[in-house]
């Protein structure tokens, strides 16, 4: 249903060919929402949300004032609104249920006499199988395969089960696993940026927003997609066209100066970011990265930053469009036609940041020199407690020795492994898996990690 557009915001927009409506918030601007244009980016995807879907209902002319306000409250006043995500992602694990509630509400249906293939989801859903899947398999070029033959095995009925919903339920699409982790599928593949939809026989364009059954959903805030992990209720209500109630959130900025020094990478830097935001605190709270920086960074990188939003406690770590999300899209085969309108539609919007663009209006700000990163390590049980990479040595030494294990033990201890010709001692790596969804998708880290496995048994 369109937007009862108090305000008149709805403008054309043409690109190439191609000519899409938009709700315009420089014309929301000049109709009266003084100060939106300083608003942080996340801001603006939220108040062109609520101009989209403005029903005088869930979401009013006082909503749309209140979002015009925190230029100047900057989210320090309580005011719920009514979010509509673009879609939803799922992963197995969390997913598979929702399916089951649709086949539920399908019998329900029968039984009422009613039409069954009236229940389906009004707003898309992707579901990644990518969780179940295990290591029965590893060390040689035909387990990748093997592992899924596998898995079909195990889960066989499964898959029958999610082959029939994706046939049966519009709106439904089921990735099949071994095609990778649900929030890289979605940063290479599903992602837009800017969505379009049809609305009264136009197509009308609109950022690109998701919620998903998996804390680890803010990866794609590195591709300037607002969205993060909510619980399964939340995920089949928005599934459904369910708005979800929230509070106007505080944006805190964070500021990237400088570049990496060759021999650091993304994981250092989020490690860095980390230990940066939970001394900060920023529980509920969105953080938007900005600066010069940006321009030194690749979009894996933004993503690996976005990812560990759960780790530093935020809804969401969102990086705006810049040319990095430009050149990643058409890297990653998004269709030419669909690159363009992310440009122009960003543009128009005020959504787009160079260098040079005045800051935005932030609740709070932090700032990093990104040179000053060094290659560190996750700290024991926690990301946050970030060790230096030059003092680990020192630091595993002082914690054998503090009963770090249940009683004193020494770096010299071996032990003869039977029937092998090694023997293993404090400190040694027994066990190294390559299956974090942070780093999986930083073409930098995978190269490293591939590195290692192919380096000789080493001890010092």
């Amino acid at each position: 249903m369109a937007s009862v557009d108090t305000l008149k915001t709805r403008r054309m927009l043409t690109v190439g060919d191609k000519t899409y409506a938009y709700y315009s918030l420089p014309a929301a601007e000049e109709a009266g929402l003084t100060g939106i244009s300083t608003l942080p980016i996340s801001m603006k995807v939220l108040l062109e949300n609520l101009l989209r879907n403005e029903d005088n209902d869930t979401v009013t002319a006082d909503d749309l004032k209140a979002v015009a306000a925190w230029a100047v409250n900057r989210g320090s006043v309580e005011h719920e609104i009514s979010f509509r995500p673009a879609r939803v992602l799922m992963q197995d694990f969390t997913g598979v249920p929702a399916v089951v509630d649709l086949a539920a509400m399908r019998d329900a249906m029968t039984a009422l006499g009613g039409n069954p293939d009236l229940i389906n989801p009004l707003n898309p859903v992707d579901l990644v199988i990518d969780h179940s899947v295990m290591v029965d398999f590893f060390g040689n070029a035909k387990a990748f395969g093997a592992n899924v033959d596998r898995e079909y095995e195990r889960n066989i009925e499964r898959y029958n089960f999610l082959r029939w919903g994706s046939s049966a339920f519009n709106n439904f699409r089921v990735v099949p696993p071994g095609t990778g982790i649900c929030h890289q599928v979605n940063l290479e593949y599903l992602a837009q940026t800017v969505w379009t939809n049809a609305d009264e026989g136009q197509e009308v364009a609109y950022p690109d927003t998701v919620v998903g059954t998996d804390s680890h959903t803010t990866m794609i805030n590195g591709l300037a997609v607002l969205g993060w992990g909510v619980g399964g209720i939340e995920a089949e209500a928005a599934m459904l066209g369910q708005p979800i109630p929230m509070l106007i959130p505080e944006v805190i900025g964070f500021k990237l100066d400088g570049e990496l020094k060759e021999g650091t990478t993304a994981t250092d830097l989020v490690l860095t970011v980390t230990q940066m935001l939970r001394k900060r605190g920023v529980v509920g709270k969105f953080v938007e990265f900005y600066g010069p920086g940006l321009a030194k960074m690749t979009l894996e990188d933004q993503a690996t930053i976005a990812n560990m939003a759960p780790e530093y406690g935020a809804t969401c770590g969102f990086f705006p469009v810049t040319q990095a999300t430009i050149d990643y899209l058409a890297a990653t085969n998004r269709a030419p036609e669909r690159v363009a309108l992310v440009e122009a539609y960003a543009k128009a919007q005020g959504m787009w940041r160079e260098p040079s663009d005045p800051d935005p209006v932030f609740t709070d700000t932090l700032e990093l020199d990104m040179a000053t990163v060094v290659p560190s390590m996750a700290g024991p049980k926690r990301p946050q407690d970030r060790v230096e990479l030059t003092s680990a040595a020192a630091e595993f030494k002082g914690a054998m020795e503090g009963e770090m294990f249940g009683k004193p033990g020494t770096l010299t201890d071996r032990f003869k492994v039977e029937g092998e010709n090694y023997d293993i001692g404090n400190g040694d790596v027994v066990i190294a898996a390559i299956t974090s969804c942070t780093n999986t998708s930083n073409p930098g880290v995978l190269i490293a990690a591939g590195l290692v496995p192919r380096r000789p048994s080493k001890r010092a």
